[in-house]
C-alpha cells in the first residue's frame, strides 16, 4: 500500500494512536465517497473487518447483487420490445442488401437436402446403430435386434456400460422408427 499523495496530513481517526492518517476507508456504503483517515496499520484493521453488506437481510444483499449485474440499470429479456421483430426494408435503407434477400440467402433457403443425405436430426442416432441412409423398416428393426442382444445388460453381467449403451441404442432407435415413412417402406429424403 502507498499513502494518498494528496493526502492532508492528518491525525490517525484510530483513538489513541499518534501515527499520521495517511490512509483513506470509505466511511460505509452508503457514502463511499466519504472517508476516513488512518495509519497503515489501522487501514489494515479496518478493512480486514470491512462487511459491506453489514446490517442487511438475506433478500436485501440478493436484490443489490442482482442490481449491480446490470450496473444498477433497468434491464429486460433480449427479443422484447420490438428486438424479434424483422427489419422493414423501407426503414432501414440497405442499398448493399446485407440484411435483405441477397442472392445468398436466396440460395440457402432454397438447399434442399440431397436424397443420399439423412435429415440433420437423425444423422446421430444412425451413427449409434451404425446404419446408412437411406434405410427401411425391416433393416432397422434387424439392427436394433441384434444390437439389443449383444447389449442388453443379462447377456453382459449387468455391466453399466453395457446398460447405458443399450439406453443410447433404445434411443436413437425410438428417433428413427418415428420419423421413417410407411412400414416396409424405403426412407427417402424428399426430392427437391
Amino acid at each position: 500500500m502507498t499513502a494518498e499523495p494528496e493526502a492532508p496530513v492528518r491525525p490517525c481517526e484510530q483513538p489513541g494512536c499518534a501515527e499520521p492518517g495517511a490512509f483513506r476507508a470509505p466511511r460505509d456504503r452508503k457514502t463511499l465517497n466519504e472517508y476516513r483517515w488512518f495509519c497503515l496499520e489501522h487501514v489494515r484493521a479496518y478493512n480486514r473487518a470491512w462487511d459491506y453488506y453489514k446490517g442487511m437481510t438475506p433478500g436485501e444483499i440478493e436484490r443489490h447483487l442482482r442490481e449491480d449485474t446490470g450496473w444498477q440499470r433497468p434491464t429486460w429479456p433480449l427479443g422484447r420490445l420490438g428486438g424479434a421483430n424483422p427489419f422493414d426494408p423501407e426503414v432501414l435503407r440497405d442499398p448493399l442488401g446485407v440484411l435483405g434477400d441477397t442472392p445468398l440467402h436466396q440460395q440457402r433457403r432454397a438447399k434442399q437436402p440431397r436424397a443420399d443425405e439423412p435429415p440433420a436430426e437423425l444423422r446421430a442416432a444412425l451413427d449409434v446403430l451404425g446404419l446408412g441412409w437411406p434405410i427401411d423398416s425391416l433393416a432397422l428393426r434387424s439392427r436394433y435386434k441384434e444390437l439389443a442382444k449383444r447389449f442388453h445388460p443379462d447377456a453382459n453381467g449387468g455391466d453399466r456400460q453395457a446398460e447405458e449403451r443399450l439406453k443410447d441404442i433404445n434411443r436413437a432407435y425410438s428417433l428413427v422408427r418415428r420419423k421413417l415413412p410407411g412400414k416396409g417402406s424405403p426412407a427417402v429424403a424428399p426430392a427437391g
